[in-house]
């Protein structure tokens, strides 16, 4: 395993306790609404595709090999700064929603408006984050196909699932959400009006 490999390994099992952590804290929270469909759950595989599974087949086996590229020495130096900013803003925004957190498209029974943290000004830093964390992994591996796998993949996911969970927080919280949206960004600040 080349070195560059060993970071992202190392970051990527961050990123899993994290997201173990907060998964173990939501066990036994009710849902009021969940909404796993066929869609989402499609989604939900090939997002997996891109996030764990290529970059598994690269890093054990030789099958990717074809895809190799060459880096630039510095590139993957900026890959462990994305990183190491990823992985803080994805355990803010868990930190911050606590229990209001699900990896479906789901409303929590006493599930609450979060607009503090890092939620005061973005709607979606965990999505951010997750950005963030792929353009890392691409940074880092050195495979034009298991690199960018996961930054595909999540936007594909993104794209088709972020107008769905917005419509769901306004069905739930109405007036309240359709405030929050004007005054914060999707995935970065709303600076000004």
């Amino acid at each position: 395993m080349r070195a560059w490999d060993a970071v992202f390994v190392g970051g990527f099992a961050v990123y899993v306790v994290i997201r173990g952590v907060y998964e173990s804290r939501c066990r036994g929270v009710g849902s009021r609404e969940r909404h796993l469909d066929g869609r989402e759950r499609a989604l939900l595989a090939i997002t997996a595709v891109g996030v764990v599974l290529l970059p598994a087949v690269y890093l054990l086996t030789r099958w990717l090999d074809f895809a190799a590229v060459v880096l630039p020495a510095w590139l993957p130096w900026c890959g462990v700064l994305v990183m190491i900013a990823a992985l803080w803003l994805f355990w803010r925004s868990h930190e911050d929603l606590g229990t209001n957190w699900s990896v479906t498209l789901e409303v929590r029974v006493d599930h609450r408006l979060v607009e503090h943290g890092v939620y005061a000004r973005v709607r979606h830093p965990m999505y951010a984050a997750i950005f963030m964390f792929s353009i890392a992994q691409g940074l880092l591996l050195a495979n034009w196909l298991a690199g960018w796998s996961a930054f595909v993949a999540f936007g594909v996911l993104y794209l088709l699932r972020v107008h769905r969970e917005e419509a769901l927080m306004l069905a739930t919280f109405g007036d309240s959400y359709a405030s929050y949206m004007r005054r914060t960004g999707r995935l970065w600040p709303r600076w000004g009006s």
